[in-house]
């Protein structure tokens, strides 16, 4: 089995250091290339097209969150674990929402951080202990609501809401839905807004666990 491909993205030339030494020792990794910021990021991500990036979310220039939500539109098959010293749950269900499959602190040990990388590229969950009872509790808020049949649910969207529904799903924001299917932004945001109406969910990350039910990602 080749070895993960990863790129590092943090503000900090110290911690990326650091972290490259420590990973070099693992076999199962290699370290495509760093960044410094999310814009970085993107640019490196293209060249170097990795498994998984591992992403720092408070950078300046451009954050973790929308560093993530253009390289899941970019890139589809890379990986985005976040990185981070922060356990905030807005900036958690933002990243997850965005497209992240993970969300670990920089105090993770070395060995479970591989565990991580390595089940990231197979396209698993990896989250902090911590942070997994945050989103169980909101899955298990979310699963107590009632759902209507997926036939009469998926009636009610037009084949272009259905569309974009799937890019919501995928992270991706309204500006990089309306340059994915030829539309104005603001024709987006009236479709998001009638996908949630139809589907009775207050926000898009309702909207993305829905479309997954449904099978529509």
């Amino acid at each position: 089995m080749s070895a993960v491909r990863v790129l590092l993205v943090d503000d900090q030339s110290l911690f990326r250091s650091g972290l490259r030494t420590l990973l070099s020792t693992q076999p199962e990794i290699e370290v495509v290339g760093e960044a410094s910021n999310g814009q970085e990021a993107l640019a490196v991500a293209a060249q170097t097209r990795p498994d998984v990036v591992l992403m720092d979310l408070k950078m300046a220039v451009f954050d973790g969150v929308s560093a993530t939500r253009r390289l899941r539109v970019q890139l589809p098959q890379c990986r985005v674990v976040a990185l981070t010293t922060f356990e905030d749950d807005e900036l958690v269900f933002e990243v997850l929402r965005a497209g992240a499959v993970g969300y670990l602190l920089k105090d993770t040990p070395v060995a479970r951080l591989v565990e991580a990388l390595l089940a990231a590229a197979r396209g698993e969950s990896v989250l902090q202990p911590s942070v997994a009872s945050k989103v169980l509790a909101e899955l298990s808020r979310l699963s107590s609501q009632p759902a209507p049949a997926p036939d009469s649910v998926l009636s009610r969207l037009s084949e272009r809401e259905r569309a974009v529904l799937q890019l919501v799903a995928r992270g991706a924001s309204n500006k990089e839905i309306a340059a994915a299917l030829f539309l104005a932004e603001g024709t987006v945001k009236n479709h998001v807004t009638s996908i949630l109406t139809k589907l009775d969910v207050s926000d898009r990350t309702q909207a993305a666990l829905r479309a997954r039910e449904l099978g529509l990602v």
